[in-house]
């Protein structure tokens, strides 16, 4: 591979004459950020860009390498401050009751003080993924990625839905992604049917949120918001979920293509009770994810909606 010597010079910002100069009569500091640079030149990086490449254009090898690199991916989520403390330095909140106890022994003196400091515990991680027909493109590398999630999180619980909910929790805990898979796909009947995702929520909502949804949790909805159900009753279900919830975070794989706009009926009820609205159409925007996950307020964020709900009669 050749090498544009005028490139080079841009960016190291220097004259002609410096440039062309014999190694020998440059300084140390110079010849060490003319090699960084001839170095970013010449090197061709494979997993860059798969990292970039679109999951719908993956070959099946492309599909192995990505499965590799999303196992050494490593997910964290903020932890949430509960309402109980455990011994610690903070001297901003001192231990009375500690304190008492080992200043007994002393009269009552204060000679040793005891401080305490809150306690922090992971959050519960709940996803959502879409696998009807519409996201038959991305719905099994996206699965992939719930099992790393499983996998590699303490506290997660999975669901796909089409026109029904199904929960996949215990198959996705299988180490093994092929296998995890190969059980998913043997207990959902709607694989690549149509989307109700009202219908949906609204199942998560009254048979699972109370069981899943506490010490809060965070949403992770993966879809791409074509409906064929009651939009007025996706957006009653979607308000009530994101009031149960700590995070209502969206992820959409069309999000990340240009000229992009939500026109999906769907996606348009939902999105006004979306905290986070993200694509997910690469391996590059789900490490955007993890970027997020990590990094949580410990606050509810604002809640946009500015939305009246129709009121049903009867």
């Amino acid at each position: 591979m050749e090498v544009n010597p005028e490139l080079v010079r841009r960016q190291l910002r220097m004259p002609p004459a410096e440039m062309f100069r014999p190694a020998d009569e440059k300084s140390p500091e110079r010849r060490r950020d003319e090699l960084v640079v001839l170095e970013k030149q010449l090197t061709y990086s494979p997993v860059e860009v798969l990292r970039k490449k679109n999951f719908e254009a993956f070959t099946w090898e492309e599909v192995q390498q990505a499965k590799a690199l999303l196992k050494t991916l490593v997910w964290r989520i903020s932890p949430r401050r509960t309402r109980r403390y455990r011994p610690g330095r903070d001297r901003r909140h001192p231990d009375f009751r500690r304190l008492l106890r080992r200043n007994l022994r002393h009269g009552g003196e204060l000679v040793e003080l005891a401080f305490r400091e809150p306690k922090f515990k992971p959050r519960p991680l709940v996803v959502l993924c879409d696998i009807s027909g519409s996201m038959e493109r991305y719905s099994r590398m996206l699965l992939h990625f719930v099992h790393t999630l499983t996998n590699g999180l303490d506290r997660v619980e999975a669901f796909v839905f089409g026109t029904r909910l199904t929960r996949i929790t215990r198959q996705l805990r299988r180490k093994d992604i092929d296998e995890a898979l190969a059980e998913v796909v043997r207990v959902v009947d709607d694989w690549s049917g149509g989307t109700r995702i009202g219908d949906a929520i609204k199942a998560f909502n009254y048979k699972w949120a109370r069981r899943v949804l506490g010490q809060g949790a965070v949403v992770l909805i993966i879809s791409d918001g074509w409906d064929r159900g009651d939009v007025s009753l996706l957006a009653r279900e979607m308000a009530r979920l994101q009031r149960s919830c700590h995070r209502l975070i969206w992820l959409n794989p069309l999000a990340g293509m240009r000229g992009f706009e939500p026109l999906a009926r769907g996606l348009q009820a939902a999105l006004p009770f979306v905290d986070d609205f993200l694509p997910a159409h690469n391996i590059e925007s789900l490490e955007g994810l993890g970027k997020l996950l990590s990094n949580l307020d410990q606050q509810r964020p604002t809640r946009r909606q500015q939305v009246s709900l129709p009121v049903t009669v009867g």
